[in-house]
This record gives structure tokens, sequence and C-alpha cells, in this order.
């Protein structure tokens, strides 16, 4: 185990940029096997649209870990909102400047780097992207992987409450909750 001051020496936080597609799609294949990835295309809309919202974190020059965001308006969006039409299908053509909250639409750690606190790394950047752009909210959405193991058991309402009082762990949920998000609603399928 190396020392924490060697690992953190090793560790650049940087905007993505079109460039790294292939270490991205690579990533995103690694973390979500069973989901396509974002096209080159829709990745370079995203950085071209919003730069600073689209960050790497890299350990050793090796993409480990990213995010992806994008402002709105939060009146724009209803509570049960649709990801596909809010992310604009990956192109985030509607990116708002003059919004008021930031919507995270992706954040992943490869498998092999996950435990290092990476993800919050990244809400961190997310949250001073937000005292930067003056920005009233952070709006998340995520899976509940964990859930699939207990399904048969309960539904994915006694699963989200048994997270919530840590009697679970979910990986997306246990780490979002950690970093001071409050579970607003669940969005079926």
């Amino acid at each position: 185990m190396l020392p924490h001051a060697d690992f953190e020496t090793r560790i650049h936080i940087r905007p993505l940029t079109t460039e790294d597609y292939p270490a991205y799609r690579a990533l995103l294949l690694a973390c979500f096997p069973k989901l396509p990835p974002w096209n080159e295309d829709q990745f370079a809309s995203m950085v071209q649209h919003f730069p600073e919202g689209q960050v790497a974190v890299e350990i050793d020059g090796e993409l480990v870990a990213s995010s992806c965001a994008l402002i709105v308006r939060y009146d724009d969006y209803t509570d049960w909102h649709d990801y596909l039409e809010i992310s604009d299908r990956g192109y985030i053509t509607n990116h708002d400047p003059e919004g008021d909250t930031l919507y995270g639409i992706e954040m992943m750690v490869h498998p092999g780097h996950r435990g290092r606190k990476l993800a919050r790394r990244l809400y961190d950047h997310r949250k001073q992207i937000c005292r930067e752009h003056n920005l009233a909210r952070m709006i998340i959405g995520g899976r509940i992987p964990g859930y699939a193991a207990h399904k048969g058991e309960l539904s994915a309402h006694q699963y989200v409450e048994r997270v919530i009082g840590k009697s679970l762990y979910d990986p997306v949920l246990t780490t979002q909750l950690s970093n001071g998000f409050q579970l607003r609603q669940l969005i079926e399928d």
C-alpha cells in the first residue's frame, strides 16, 4: 500500500478533451458493461457545450474515473424527468449557462480503482462548479446496482430505506449519501 502523500501526487484531475474518447469509452465499458457507451459524437458534443463539466481523473496518466454534467433551468424539467431527455441523449445541446441547476448525467470509477475516494473528488469538483456558477442546486440520478441481489426479498423502496439506514450497502446510493446528497424520489424502471 502506498503512503497517502505518494498516492496524492499520482492523481491528476482535469477537463476531458475529445482526444480522451478511446480511454473514456474503455472506462465506460469497464464500468457499465451492459450499457451501450456514448458514441464519439455525443462525447465531443458534451466537451464542446460544457467543457468544465466533463472531468477526468488520472492516476499515473491513466484515465480511471470521470464525471459528466450540464447546467439546466430547474423549472424546465419535472421531478419525474426522463434521463435521456435531460441529457439530450448524450449531446447536452440543452446546456444552459444561465441555468440554476447542475445536473450530473454520469459518474464512473474503474472497478480496479474503487475505494480510493475518487468519486468524492468528482463530487467535490461538481460542488466547486456550483459555487463558481452560483447555482442553486445539484441534481444527480443513479442506479441502485446492489438491488439485484435483493429484489426477490425486498421492494426497491425497502432496499433504499435499508441503504439509507446503513444496514445495506449499495455502491452508487451509499456513495451519493456519503457525499451529502439526499434521496428525493425513486424513479421506477
